[in-house]
């Protein structure tokens, strides 16, 4: 099936196959960073040049949808604030234009991707197939390296020169098969991203994806490699949404059956009475996941009442323009990471703030309303809800290198409704 789709395909949907399936190419050495950086300018670029030249050849012709140009005017507001800010607070010339070059790599990435998605008619089947083969070769690398654990070696192999170049952290230009919990001593993998949990937000978005391939043997070898990236990576938020997003996608076609609904509106009040004691069971098991890495907890709770402390005091509008590093108290990590929407706060404060808030909020509802109608938008509202969940626990600014090929899916997800979709006689899917 791929070689059929590759021989049939445009530049920008090879690139895309290749951009997904040579990840841990890229991953060994030490660019995996900047491929996934380039790759959404690069094939953006292509898109412009063919709009120019081969106009007939773009999908969905016509003007570019709301949505997206909401994502490209918040994303340009967040410029703004950042240039706002390192003016505010006299951060200079060079340090601005390392910020810009940052939100290049970072925010702006995911209109990129979604205006790819959009017009670069990239076949679903393509990339969830491309998908499946990249969590097979996850599964390849968790096996070999726990093998080499097991016989001793250091899991560490080198720092990638390509560091040079500039980025977030040394981790991400860091090549090596496992890492050392310094809380436990235990092995932990983050695979080919700069750090495990990382890895467990990957695990989530892949099974929603491999779960849509069409193929069952790629399908079982897809969602084996996801299991062992959420396992080995033991990211505890991670395991909890990976836990929820398999009934979820699995059924979520059935729930929007009208007997289906009729019967939650039903069950909706005595849920309502039954509310307390199903919250009081929920905090019980947060707080048991929080206690399982109780030094991982703390660090995360203090960066984040220092950000919140110092983005109300210091710089509420425009925010304090770049993160910092953090006292012994945070273990010297960065004031801002950790949490999209602190890390905005102190970045770009409020502004910044909104303008995450107000395109997602509007992409959460709009997937929703698109869900009731067409199957890969419901996928893509289950990404977009993986999305939404982690932005409480990672910063997806610095991993929008990694959340591309998501991105891409939803972009094609979000074309107008045909006439026959929107039949309000035609059956639900069953």
């Amino acid at each position: 099936m791929a070689t059929t789709l590759l021989d049939k395909t445009t530049l920008e949907q090879k690139l895309v196959w290749y951009g997904i399936t040579c990840s841990y190419l890229f991953f060994f050495i030490g660019g995996l960073y900047v491929m996934g950086s380039v790759i959404g300018w690069f094939i953006l670029a292509l898109l412009l040049l063919r709009w120019v030249v081969q106009p007939d050849q773009i999908a969905n012709q016509g003007v570019v949808p709301a949505l997206i140009w909401l994502w490209i005017v918040t994303m340009l507001i967040m410029l703004l604030a950042l240039w706002v800010a390192h003016d505010n607070w006299d951060l200079g010339t060079v340090k601005t234009i390392k910020s810009s070059i940052g939100w290049m790599k970072g925010w702006a990435l995911i209109p990129i991707f979604l205006f790819i998605g959009y017009f670069a008619d990239i076949k679903s089947e393509m990339l969830v197939r491309a998908i499946c083969k990249l969590c097979f070769y996850s599964l390849i690398f968790a096996l070999f390296s726990a093998c080499i654990y097991i016989v001793g070696l250091s899991g560490n192999l080198f720092v990638s020169p390509l560091q040079a170049i500039g980025g977030p952290g040394v981790e991400f230009f860091s090549v090596s098969f496992f890492g050392i919990n310094p809380e436990t001593g235990m092995p932990r993998w983050r695979f080919f991203g700069p750090w495990a949990p990382a890895a467990g937000f990957m695990a989530c978005i892949y099974l929603v994806m491999c779960l849509q391939e069409k193929n069952s043997r790629w399908r079982n070898l897809g969602v084996a490699g996801c299991v062992a990236m959420i396992l080995l990576s033991q990211s505890r938020a991670g395991l909890l949404i990976f836990v929820c997003l398999v009934p979820l996608t699995l059924y979520f076609d059935k729930c929007l059956q009208p007997k289906i609904l009729l019967l939650i509106g039903l069950l909706l009040p005595l849920l309502i009475l039954l509310s307390e004691p199903i919250l009081q069971v929920v905090f019980d098991y947060v707080e048991q996941i929080k206690q399982a890495r109780p030094g991982s907890t703390r660090v995360r709770s203090a960066l984040a009442n220092i950000a919140v402390q110092r983005w109300e005091s210091e710089a509420p509008i425009f925010g304090h323009g770049i993160v910092e590093r953090g006292p012994k108290l945070v273990e010297g990590m960065a004031i801002g990471s950790h949490h999209t929407w602190f890390g905005l706060l102190y970045v770009k404060g409020v502004v910044g703030l909104l303008s995450l808030a107000i395109p997602m909020l509007a992409t959460s509802i709009y997937l929703f309303y698109l869900s009731f109608y067409r199957h890969q938008a419901r996928v893509a509202f289950a990404l977009f809800s993986v999305f939404i969940l982690y932005s409480f626990f990672e910063n997806l600014e610095i991993l929008a290198y990694l959340l591309w090929p998501a991105l891409i899916y939803i972009g094609s997800s979000i074309k107008p409704l045909t006439a026959a979709e929107i039949d309000p006689y035609r059956r639900l899917p069953s």
